[in-house]
């Protein structure tokens, strides 16, 4: 009954007179059936119909699916978001979860004749409708049309048309597809067996519909072998009405980190289409706007309101709850008292037809799957990047993954951290800031990799400070428990919480600007904010995509990577010989211990990769052209030589420490010792990949006089990895191992010349320096490769002479 009302409130909006709105495009007319030419309403929907009202209404009959569209929504903008909300074990190799999302796009119904077509719409490119360039701007975005049926009958007020839409969801539209072109690729698809794609169910709510549809597509090579030759997956389609009334855009700027939509302006003054982003970011509008003025905190007229899942455990909800509500304390920041507020899901007596799938609902999920991961993604307006609604994901195995982490980084500094057991206390911290960061995401704050380079390194070891500024100025941030702190360091805070910038970039999006009458009179004073903070790392952001940026790195933690990689291994070396005795259980087998082993594996290489990033890295400072400096530094030359000299250590030296017997008799230590070979090998891989021997070159010709120069590497680590070699000393496995996959980089780039495979590194410098390295290595191993009485360390040294031989063409 609520939603009904709810229903027949909204549609009175649309309904006054029954008049469809004139069209946008006006088309040639040709013939129409007239009304009295279709059958009556009652012999399309029949007495049998499963009926449905809201936004228009669905009405199920037999296995086809009818849509009653009032024809005063016709030309309105609705949002059209596809996902996955089902699909077979394996697929996408795990990277692809129930809830990802495939495609979002603005539709408009429009009536053609006795036609009604589903037409997608573009606003990226834009023009003032009275300027004489909009023509040329319609004339060159001609909106494409996705759907087209025939009107089957119109309702007896003549104030709707009925439509059958099956033929949208039963057939093959790659615009709502679930499939991408590299996995129907992938799992050899061949076409949609459509005696086995059905839709499961439609269901309306005022201001949206909701479809949900199984596609099952024949596939020579599906992800699991027992699938049968197929792959079945159910799709999700929900149908948004973007509201009337269109918020104010708010101008992106690459300091501060917003999720943004692209835009061109064909009516800019400069001599070219106007490029522009502008932010996404949920409507707030002070309800007393002269007491905000006055700098005072007010209420929105809509505070943002998240509902738990009904599935969310009881022990689990207070936690979920202060994580979605310590963002108020950002929207205060921003002159907002209870701007966002989380709520227990409502029970049948005060809401009987409360639904997740309702937009007007947002809700924390909680799902129940393997899968190990939590996910914050929103529905946006593209037209002025209001979030209408979000859907934060909590999926049930994340659990696992924190218990993990915790153990592994934690666990030599922290006795609660010692067990597969953590105390509700610590995990249930580390749910409350896993929501805050997805919730961060639904406001509209992308990761901030940057944010942790902020802090010295040596300042996370203080219980003062860290209780005080937490691990990383950003919750934003990957930075999610606290593996510099050492043991002895009583008091430090273990787990990432909200800091500074979250409050900074809360104001920056969301503070009302009421003299503003456009964004771009807004800009001036956001330009302004963004300076008095300039030249404070606290507030600078990095998304860290470059990879090239030490200081914008995942998981990394303070100002100095060398210096908290030591730190982290440090702490890895005490924990493995204990992990036997923290994971294991009377009666249980040792898949625990194997778990934890591999992923402690994992961080090590985590913590060497922070360091390689500084070999060749470079400081990235967002600014703009009013601002001082440069935007690009090179990591000085002192930097560079210590991150190499401990990779020489901790990365190229075999980790002995990882090779416990005492737990690698437990698990099967032959994959274990396997994982640990392929970590050196793609370290070295990583150190020699062509876009950082690139920058290297570059930087020694600009920077001649204060640079780490690509052959004082190459001579750094050639000595590291072949330091048997020069100190007359066997080799064991691993380092046999890694001096091969020295070779064979080194040999892949002169392999390129010989199949021109990739222009850009034949005509560099780089092809140069490894043959350079190579010839220089050959000569030293003929000289030396006697020098010791192990004879597998001989045999070794002789065939990497042969290899080098090979690569270079050289007769033996």
């Amino acid at each position: 009954m609520i939603k009904k009302m709810l229903f027949l409130g909204a549609l009175a909006i649309f309904s006054v007179g029954c008049k469809s709105p004139k069209p946008i495009t006006q088309q040639a007319p040709k013939p129409e059936k007239n009304k009295s030419d279709l059958k009556e309403y009652s012999q399309v929907i029949t007495s049998e119909a499963k009926s449905d009202e809201g936004l228009f209404t669905t009405h199920f009959v037999g296995d086809k699916l009818y849509f009653e569209i009032p024809v005063n929504l016709f030309d309105k903008d609705m949002l059209l978001v596809s996902r996955i909300a089902g699909i077979p074990s394996g697929f996408g190799g795990g990277y692809v979860n129930a809830g990802s999302k495939v495609n979002e796009q603005v539709v408009r119904w429009v009536k053609r004749n006795g036609n009604i077509d589903m037409k997608v719409i573009s606003f990226e490119n834009q023009s003032d409708e009275e300027s004489p360039i909009y023509k040329s701007v319609q004339a060159n975005n001609f909106f494409p049309i996705l759907f087209s049926t025939e009107i089957k009958t119109w309702s007896k007020d003549s104030c709707s048309v009925v439509i059958d839409a099956s033929g949208l969801f039963e057939n093959e539209v790659d615009a709502i597809n679930g499939i991408s072109a590299n996995l129907r690729k992938r799992y050899k698809v061949k076409k949609l067996d459509k005696s086995r794609s059905y839709i499961e169910s439609a269901n309306s709510y005022p201001e949206n519909i909701e479809i949900k549809h199984v596609m099952t597509y024949e596939a020579d090579s599906p992800p699991e072998r027992d699938q049968a030759g197929t792959i079945s997956m159910l799709l999700n389609q929900s149908m948004i009405l973007l509201p009337e009334n269109k918020m104010q855009p708010r101008l992106a700027d690459p300091r501060v980190g917003w999720f943004t939509i692209n835009k061109y302006d064909y009516n800019s003054e400069e001599l070219k289409a106007d490029d522009y982003e502008i932010i996404r970011r949920w409507q707030l509008v002070p309800k007393d706007i002269e007491a905000y003025k006055r700098g005072e905190l007010v209420e929105p007229v809509d505070p943002i309101v998240y509902y738990l899942d009904p599935a969310t455990p009881e022990k689990w909800r207070p936690y979920f709850k202060q994580g979605i509500e310590d963002w108020n304390v950002a929207f205060e920041a921003a002159g907002f008292k209870n701007a966002i507020i989380a709520k227990d899901p409502p029970s049948k007596e005060e809401d009987p037809e409360f639904s997740p799938e309702d937009v007007r609902y947002s809700v924390v999920r909680y799902v129940a799957s393997t899968t190990r991961n939590a996910v914050g993604p929103s529905v946006t307006d593209p037209r002025t990047g209001e979030i209408i609604e979000s859907d934060i994901i909590w999926y049930h195995n994340h659990l696992r993954s924190y218990r993990n982490r915790f153990m592994i980084e934690a666990g030599a500094q922290n006795p609660n951290a010692r067990t597969l057991n953590t105390p509700e206390a610590e995990i249930g911290e580390m749910m409350r800031m896993v929501i805050a960061h997805e919730v961060g995401h639904a406001l509209g704050l992308p990761h901030n990799m940057k944010a942790s380079s902020a802090y010295p390194t040596d300042s996370l070891r203080s219980a003062e400070f860290t209780q005080k500024y937490g691990l990383t100025p950003s919750i934003m941030d990957y930075a999610r428990v606290n593996y510099v702190a050492q043991p002895g360091d009583d008091g430090v805070r273990y787990i990432r919480m909200m800091g500074p910038y979250d409050l900074y970039a809360i104001n920056w999006g969301y503070r009302y600007l009421p003299e503003a009458n456009s964004a771009r009179e807004e800009k001036e004073t956001l330009d302004k904010w963004i300076l008095e903070k300039a030249g404070d790392p606290v507030y600078e952001f990095g998304n860290g995509y470059s990879g090239a940026d030490p200081q914008s790195q995942r998981e990394s933690l303070g100002d100095d990577q060398v210096k908290a990689s030591a730190y982290g291994i440090a702490n890895l070396k005490k924990v493995v010989p204990n992990l036997v005795e923290w994971t294991s259980k009377d009666g249980y087998g040792y898949d625990d211990l194997a778990e934890v082993y591999r992923e402690l594996g994992y961080m090590w290489r985590g913590y060497i990769s922070h360091v390689i990033t500084n070999v060749g890295g470079v400081y990235e400072t967002r600014k703009t052209a009013d601002q001082s400096g440069l935007v690009y530094e090179p990591v000085p030359e002192k930097i560079q030589k210590q991150a190499v000299e401990f990779l020489n250590k901790e990365a190229f030296t075999t980790p002995d420490w990882m090779l416990n017997q005492k737990l690698l008799g437990r698990i099967d230590a032959s994959e274990a010792i396997d994982r640990i070979q392929g970590f050196q090998s793609k370290a070295l891989e990583n150190l020699l990949e062509k876009d950082r021997l690139k920058r290297m070159v570059l930087n020694n010709e600009m920077n001649a006089n204060d640079t780490y120069t690509v052959t004082e590497m190459m001579k750094d680590i050639r000595e590291g990895v072949f330091s048997e070699l020069y100190n007359s000393q066997e080799t064991d496995a691993y380092r046999r191992n890694l001096q091969r996959s020295f070779v064979d980089v080194a040999a892949s780039y002169l392999n390129e010349l010989e199949e021109r495979k990739n222009d850009e590194v034949l005509k560099s410098d780089i092809m140069a320096l490894m043959r350079g390295e190579l010839n220089k290595l050959r000569s030293d191993l003929s000289k030396r490769k006697n020098s010791v009485n192990h004879e597998l360390t001989r045999y070794h040294w002789k065939d990497l002479i042969a290899r080098i031989d090979l690569a270079t063409g050289t007769d033996a």
